[in-house]
């Protein structure tokens, strides 16, 4: 199971739009290296900031 993924992949599995990813990282802080984001960093982010993502759709 990967740990870093794109914002689309990030998207995919979080239920966001990759928008929204990409605004979340920007104003928390969270690093895209290399066009990768830490999937636990961004997890853990949310939870601080108290945004929880909507499920995901199949």
């Amino acid at each position: 199971m990967a740990n870093h993924l794109t914002p689309d992949e990030l998207a995919k599995e979080m239920g966001m739009d990759r928008e929204e990813v990409i605004r979340i990282c920007v104003a928390e802080g969270v690093p895209i290296y290399h066009g990768k984001i830490d999937k636990f960093l961004f997890q853990v982010t949310l939870e601080a900031v108290g945004t929880a993502p909507s499920p995901a759709r199949a």
